[in-house]
């Protein structure tokens, strides 16, 4: 694999004993059980996991490893928590859902501290995910009170229609490590809004934010209604999958994972709602602004070190500009800084969550050296402790590269060119996801026409990766259905009665 540079990247870390630094007994760490109608309470096995900081290769924590039976007993729990639950208003509920927001709020620091030590992702990330939880449940407690259904009427003579919107009942819950509280709050708060109950299965990578949020809770909202299970997916999730007593299972994970878990579900025909992979493709034409485009390849390629499912990580750029673009989209990714969390405000790029995803991404850029691709800048892991890879980008990357076609979720930026309009879509639309993509033109025509064609959930012009809980997230193809985030949300944690009077002679 050719290098088109010579720089590498180092990776900052804080100062021996600085105030910026957390052991983990100094780490405000939540209780070690498993979250069951409304208390900690122990589990069936004594067996634990250890959750590790990926920046320093430490165990910071060790939580229950769940059974079936632990679910079960959550599923209980659940069940009888809905009784009550599933009959209270909208007002009722978006009570609860604002005081979820407000004590989030006044915990802020805590949850931005947990978060960057269970993922060792920088500060300003972890301070976005919390920002984002809060608005995340603050407008589902307004969305909850502004559903419309068809109206009724007669639609039959003689007989009067009703279109009751009511929940599903008990969700299964299974959430990933890259954003454990935010991916929580987007199914927890959507959830409850819509009058169902929850058992949570977080990542076993990235447990602790989502316990605590259990934790805060304890004793402030209904007993039931939220209930978290730790675990493995082989264990915990399949049992959820499984569960007669469970009307629904939303995931956010691996297509893998989304495979199983609706292949589980199946067998008692539970819906489904899937958030899986993605492989967004940027494409960039020669009449974009150029430097723009590299800007916005840099922040939404690079956000969280690449480990997001929407991340701008293929770049498709017409030919006659892809040598300037490269350049502009080099000199940016060189300014990025690679480091610990707690190693300043200015760091941007953390670990990765584990080995064994530090060693697949290794692989992907072995792969692409055996290949003999161009790295213009990065392409290796940074020695020393911690699971670090330098930002990346490579170039002159052909069609059909497994580089460019399969999801690394590290900070890897490939670049194609293709040569006419029809060429670009035939090639974005190639990729087994349909999550996102992004368009960035000057032309009016092409903005509005090119993103049509475009086989994507979402796909921003001019931009990438900016999200407003007014609008749905959600992919096609090997990236799933179902939507989170906006009104869609609501709809797809609940169901809809006809009812039918008949009052005719």
């Amino acid at each position: 694999m050719t290098t088109t540079q010579s720089e590498t990247f180092t990776v900052r870390r804080a100062a021996a004993g600085s105030a910026g630094e957390s052991a983990p007994s100094q780490l405000p760490l939540p209780p070690g059980g498993h979250f069951i109608a409304g208390s900690f309470v122990p589990g069936a096995s004594f067996q634990t996991i250890d959750v590790m900081n990926p920046a320093t290769e430490e165990v910071i924590a060790s939580v229950l490893a769940g059974t079936a039976a632990d679910v079960d007993t959550a599923v209980a729990a659940a069940v009888e928590a809905q009784k009550t639950w599933g009959s209270t208003t909208p007002k009722q509920r978006a009570d609860v859902l604002n005081l979820i927001a407000n004590i989030i709020e006044a915990n802020r620091e805590t949850f931005e501290v947990i978060e960057s030590a269970n993922t060792g992702k920088p500060r300003t990330v972890a301070e976005d995910d919390v920002t984002s939880t809060i608005d995340t449940f603050r407008f589902m407690a307004g969305a909850s009170r502004t559903l419309t259904s068809m109206a009724g009427g007669d639609y039959a003579t003689g007989h009067t229609s009703v279109i009751l919107r009511e929940p599903v009942g008990v969700v299964g819950v299974i959430t990933p490590w890259n954003y454990p509280l935010l991916m929580a709050a987007w199914k927890i708060a959507p959830i409850l809004a819509a009058g169902n109950s929850i058992v949570m299965k977080p990542s076993e990578q990235t447990p602790l934010s989502t316990l605590k949020l259990a934790e805060v809770l304890a004793g402030r909202i209904p007993d039931g209604i939220l209930n978290v299970v730790t675990g493995q997916g082989r264990t915990v999730g399949q049992r959820l999958s499984e569960h007669p007593s469970v009307a629904l299972v939303a995931l956010t994970g691996s297509v893998a994972s989304g495979q199983s878990v609706a292949e589980t579900a199946a067998r008692s025909v539970k819906r489904v709602h899937l958030e899986l992979g993605g492989k967004a493709p940027v494409v960039v034409f020669p009449d974009a602004d150029l430097a723009a485009a590299a800007a916005g390849v840099r922040n939404a390629g690079y956000w969280n070190a690449g480990q997001d499912c929407g991340a701008a990580c293929r770049v498709l750029v017409h030919e006659s500009v892809a040598e300037e673009f490269t350049q502009h989209l080099v000199r940016e990714v060189g300014t990025l800084v690679v480091g610990s969390p707690d190693a300043g405000d200015d760091v941007e790029i953390g670990p990765m969550i584990s080995r064994p995803h530090f060693e697949r991404v290794k692989e992907s850029l072995a792969e692409a050296r055996e290949a003999g691709l161009t790295v213009a800048i990065g392409g290796s892991a940074v020695e020393g402790t911690g699971f670090f890879i330098e930002p990346t980008v490579i170039t002159n990357v052909p069609a059909g590269a497994p580089i460019a076609t399969h999801e690394i979720f590290g900070p890897v930026v490939t670049v194609e060119t293709f040569s006419s309009t029809d060429e670009a879509v035939t090639r974005a639309n190639e990729s087994p996801y349909g999550l996102s993509a992004s368009v960035w033109t000057k032309d009016s025509s092409l903005s509005l026409r090119v993103p049509k064609q475009l086989d994507f959930g979402t796909v921003w012009v001019n931009a990438h990766l900016v999200l407003a809980c007014e609008v749905p997230w959600g992919g096609f193809k090997g990236s799933g259905y179902g939507r989170d985030l906006s009104l869609y949300a609501l709809d797809d944690y609940s169901r809809t009665k006809h009812v039918m009077i008949n009052h005719g002679a």
